[in-house]
Formats: C-alpha cells, sequence, structure tokens
C-alpha cells in the first residue's frame, strides 16, 4: 500500500530548490580557503570587493556598468565571487516586477581586503550582519539611488570623453569632515585638462526642505575651514519638488555670511531624456541658484534654441533660465600643506584631506590614474 502524506510526510528540506555549496564563515576566514582564493581572484574581483566594502551595496546592474563589458560576463563572475564567499547577496521586495541582485562584501572578501591593508578583519571594522543589515535598513533604496547616480557618470563617460576620477561614499566623507557637514556624495570629474568636484545631496523627497536648506551652512563652514569653494549639486526627484527646493535653498543661500562660497546647482531626474542612448546627470540639467545662471566654472550656458514644442507655450513675462552641463575647470595644482589632500593613485585613497583637494588633487596621482584600465580607474 502506497504511503500517503499523513503516514510519511515529506519533509521542509526536500521541498528546496537547489542551492550551491557555499563556504561558511569559519570556513571562509580559514587558510585553506584564503589560499584557493590567491590563485583565483583577480585584480577586478577585488576592486569590486572593495567597492562594496565602501559603498555598502551595488547592485547586479551597476556593478556590470562598472566593471564588465556585458550583463552576461559579470552575471557569471558576480556567481562565482558569490560561490567562494567573496560577495553576499540578497534580493529586496518590490510591489512590481522583480528588484535586480543586490550584493554587499562577505566574510572571505573582507579577509581578503584586510590582507591587502596588512590589518585584521576586527580593526577593518567589518561584521557580516553589519554588512547584511542594509537588506533592512530604511535608507536602502538612497544608497542604491547615490550609487546609481555614479554609476551612469561611469558609463558614459564609456562613450564621451571624460572620466569619474573620485567617488567618495557618505562614509567616508563623514569620517574626513562629518564634523561640519555630511554629504551624500563626494565626486570628481576630469576631461581632459579640466576637472569639476562637486559634493552630492541626493534628495527622496522624505525629508523637509528646510532640513536639506540648513546644510548650506554646514557647507559653509566646511568652505572657511579649508578655503576651497567646491559645488553642491542637489539631486530631486521632480521638477516640482525642484521649483519647492530652489525657492528654499535660495533663501538659505542669501543668509550666509559669504555665500559665494557655496555655489549651488539644482536638477531633477525627471528632466533627463529616457529615449536617449546614456543618460546622466552630465546631461544639461543643471540650474544653479546664481541670478546669472552661470555653470560652475563661471561660464554662462548657451540660450537654449527654440523648437516646435516652444511655440506653442504660453508667453512668459520673463525668460526660463537656461540649464547647463557642469562643465569642469582646468586643473590647478594645490601647493598648500593646509589643503593637502589624498593622494590619488591606483592603490586607493589613503588619509588626510579635507573635501575637494579634499581627495586628492596630485598632478603625478592623475597622471598615474589616467592610464589604468577602467575598472581601476577612480578607486576610493
Amino acid at each position: 500500500m502506497e504511503a500517503t502524506l499523513i503516514t510519511n510526510p515529506t519533509p521542509q528540506r526536500a521541498l528546496r530548490g537547489h542551492r550551491p555549496a557555499r563556504p561558511s564563515p569559519r570556513v571562509a576566514n580559514s587558510a585553506e580557503h584564503q589560499a584557493a582564493l590567491a590563485v583565483r581572484l583577480t585584480p577586478r574581483d577585488k576592486w569590486i570587493a572593495r567597492m562594496l566594502w565602501e559603498h555598502r551595496v551595488l547592485t547586479s546592474h551597476q556593478v556590470t556598468a562598472l566593471a564588465f563589458p556585458s550583463f552576461r560576463s559579470g552575471r557569471q563572475r558576480l556567481r562565482e565571487l558569490y560561490l567562494w564567499g567573496v560577495v553576499d547577496r540578497f534580493q529586496p521586495f518590490v510591489t512590481v516586477g522583480t528588484a535586480p541582485m543586490h550584493y554587499v562584501l562577505a566574510p572571505a572578501g573582507a579577509t581578503v581586503l584586510a590582507a591587502e591593508d596588512g590589518r585584521d578583519v576586527k580593526e577593518m571594522g567589518y561584521r557580516h550582519d553589519r554588512a547584511f543589515a542594509v537588506a533592512h535598513s530604511l535608507r536602502l533604496a538612497h544608497t542604491v539611488g547615490v550609487n546609481e547616480w555614479f554609476t551612469t557618470l561611469v558609463a558614459r563617460a564609456r562613450h564621451e570623453p571624460g572620466a569619474l576620477t573620485a567617488w567618495w561614499s557618505e562614509t567616508r566623507c563623514s569620517r574626513h569632515f562629518g564634523d561640519l557637514v555630511r554629504p551624500d556624495a563626494y565626486g570628481r570629474w576630469q576631461q581632459g585638462d579640466r576637472q569639476i568636484e562637486w559634493f552630492l545631496e541626493y534628495d527622496f523627497g522624505t525629508e523637509p526642505l528646510a532640513k536639506l536648506a540648513g546644510k548650506l551652512s554646514g557647507y559653509a563652514a566646511l568652505a572657511e575651514a579649508t578655503g576651497i569653494t567646491t559645488p553642491v549639486l542637489v539631486w530631486l526627484p521632480t521638477s516640482r519638488r525642484e521649483v519647492n527646493a530652489r525657492r528654499v535653498l535660495a533663501r538659505a543661500q542669501a543668509q550666509l555670511t559669504e555665500p559665494h562660497t557655496v555655489p549651488v546647482a539644482t536638477a531633477a531626474a525627471a528632466l533627463l531624456d529616457p529615449d536617449a542612448a546614456h543618460p546622466s546627470p552630465a546631461d544639461e540639467v543643471w540650474l544653479p541658484l546664481d541670478p546669472e545662471g552661470r555653470c560652475a566654472d563661471g561660464h554662462s550656458p548657451a540660450s537654449p534654441t527654440p523648437g516646435p514644442a516652444s511655440r506653442h507655450r504660453s508667453p512668459r513675462t520673463t525668460p526660463r533660465p537656461a540649464r547647463c552641463r557642469l562643465r569642469p575647470r582646468r586643473c590647478r595644482p594645490r601647493h598648500s600643506g593646509r589643503r593637502a589632500g589624498v593622494r590619488f593613485s591606483q592603490d586607493g585613497g589613503g588619509r588626510g584631506g579635507r573635501g575637494a583637494a579634499h581627495s586628492g588633487s596630485d598632478r603625478r596621482g592623475r597622471r598615474r590614474c589616467g592610464r589604468l584600465p577602467v575598472h581601476q580607474r577612480w578607486r576610493c
């Protein structure tokens, strides 16, 4: 007589799908496993692990855009890194569709990075539970959004002149000058012999605009302490939100003792052309708070040519300010010891430096960086 479910129930483990074997945290930190990784891991693999440690979490699409020529090759390599315990992954719940796989640093990857830096994992500050806590963090969408913002710049640089030469996370910014202000990120864009650097405020529409405007006083204090004027870019989700934010930001900027030390420009994600080949924040979507509508390098943006749609708009009493790209300025070496920053080289950022020169303006380091492969060109 055949056994029924009542007499021979199917155990839960038999209902699970096939799961690839992965090393446990204890095995991942063993000398045998580290010896096996020594022959398997490439410089790009270690760079991906360091990016995950710096920026906490990256999606599969972001890792592919940063370090791989195609999504298929990136997916295959990420799976191997997952099986080796170098990276870990999770897939958050979304109400519509399926979220991409999100990757964080795993114990074996942390051990490799700590060994490269000449310290142990405890000194590094890594804990597996903390690394995975971002999966349930209320700031997960914000963190992924900031990383996507910079990832699109990297993707654009593959098809047009220019390169992202510095990208600091919120954690690194807080470590260097968090006593004054805590931006969401810091970046530097290099194009020929010109560069522009900025602090990013990534607004998701969830915090009061007064809190956003209140950060300008911190940026003013940072500019006064370092003697360096660095633009603040405010990225907002919608044009309506941008209009309201500009009103509040302009009022807060006018109350500063030296408003010119905190140049601010705003843009909305809704202004990007979804049909463009590579839409990114490098498009002409930025509108400075300066009444003259000047770009970050001091050049006035060119007036847009009226298109067919403009002839059907209602007349305006004042012309709409033209948006512009953030044009890089000519690189100037900074020799003052007070402003000395981190040398930007292949082995990553070091210590010291405050903001903008803040991330290392050493020209020798920039030349060396320009000869590196794409996945090593800007290391945090």
